[in-house]
């Protein structure tokens, strides 16, 4: 009687041990994501296009000798600056000294020569009023003197010609820039208007040309007819340059004049624009990336670039609701500017938005911590908290 009693009390005590504990409550639910949020930001601005160009000097000369000879000195260091006038090189003078001074005796002589036949002109109205001469000699007299002044101005001016060469034996700058080195050097013989000596280029201003295409220019053309090409305080389109070593575009200038054709071979056309170069950054032949405004000021909205997502051929940014919860917004993109995206529509300003997940990134409808950073840009934390797993006892 004892025994059919325990058995079914061994029974639950059994299975009451034997019957595993269910998990506690939000065991092996992943943590809300943790991410950085940023805000999409309303700004006016304009909106630049970039095209490539080529750093060119205002003015280029390529120095030759305006007479001939054997150089005998050159006054300049290679790759220097020059100030208009500087002597750069010397040609030797004696032969020309020589042809002054022969001028110059020249000169002399037709002088002596003219002074004793104006003194023999002044005498003929006296002459002829005493009946000394005959009137073919007053004529001939007469003749004399306009002769010996016409030899007297020849030799003046053969004074001054020879002059002129002596002053060409010292070759100058005619303009100020940055010299190259001596083609011709010392002890080398030089003929007028054909030996090339050096070259010298302009380095403040310079021009940057570049090619624009026919849409940009037929976009630029309308806002000018509609006055709303955008412009600087002295009503020049501004333009700004950047080198290949430069990650921002720190160098401003001006568009100066436009081509007076499209080039029907590359639909293209050629702009010059006119830079400052105070600082010699913009050496002559550098490539640039010119940037050009291409609309009127316009309030526009901006996001982080981190925050632009791709779905297939879709672009899309991750916004955060009231309650935490990704949310799932497609966007249409403008160009970017400064690091950061011009957003055309599918955003409001102030809206908050992911800019990047500390761990990972969550999909639409999940749970986010968000982590307030400043308007459309993020800091990235020095490091991520590790996440622990949910695990069941």
């Amino acid at each position: 009687m004892i025994k059919r009693n325990l058995l079914p009390a061994f029974s639950l005590l059994f299975a009451a041990c034997g019957k595993p504990e269910g998990p506690p409550p939000g065991a092996g639910q992943m943590p809300p994501a943790l991410v950085t949020l940023g805000t999409v930001e309303a700004r006016e601005l304009v909106e630049w296009e970039e095209f490539t160009g080529r750093v060119e000097p205002t003015e280029t000369v390529e120095l030759k000798p305006r007479v001939s000879g054997y150089i005998i000195e050159v006054h300049f260091e290679a790759g220097g600056l020059v100030k208009k006038g500087d002597i750069l090189f010397t040609i030797d003078q004696r032969a020309f000294e020589t042809r002054v001074r022969a001028a110059k005796a020249e000169v002399a002589r037709a002088q002596a020569s003219a002074t004793g036949a104006k003194r023999e002109f002044d005498r003929v109205q006296e002459l002829l009023a005493a009946r000394a001469i005959a009137p073919e000699q007053a004529e001939t007299r007469e003749s004399v003197y306009l002769q010996s002044e016409a030899t007297l101005e020849a030799a003046r001016a053969a004074e001054h010609s020879a002059g002129i060469e002596l002053e060409h034996t010292e070759v100058t700058a005619p303009i100020a820039g940055r010299i190259s080195r001596a083609i011709t050097t010392t002890g080398n013989f030089v003929t007028a208007g054909t030996t090339l000596l050096t070259t010298i280029v302009t380095v403040d201003p310079v021009y940057v040309y570049t090619d624009i295409d026919e849409n940009s220019l037929l976009r630029l053309e309308a806002l000018r007819r509609e006055g709303e090409l955008f412009v600087d305080e002295k009503g020049r389109v501004p333009v700004e340059v950047q080198l290949s070593n430069e990650t921002t575009f720190v160098h401003r200038g001006f568009i100066e004049s436009f081509d007076n054709r499209l080039d029907a071979s590359t639909g293209s056309m050629v702009l010059r624009c006119e830079f400052s170069n105070g600082d010699g950054q913009l050496t002559p032949g550098l490539f640039t990336r010119v940037r050009i405004p291409m609309t009127a000021e316009y309030p526009a909205l901006l996001i982080d670039e981190k925050s632009v997502l791709t779905d297939q051929a879709n672009k899309f940014v991750l916004g955060v609701n009231e309650q935490n919860l990704s949310v799932y917004k497609p966007v249409v993109l403008g160009p970017s500017i400064d690091g950061k995206r011009i957003v055309r529509s599918g955003l409001s300003a102030g809206e908050r938005i992911i800019v990047n997940g500390m761990a990972r990134l969550p999909q639409p409808g999940m749970p986010v911590q968000p982590v307030e950073a400043g308007p459309t840009t993020a800091a990235e934390p020095a490091a991520a908290p590790a996440e622990i797993p949910a695990t069941g006892l």
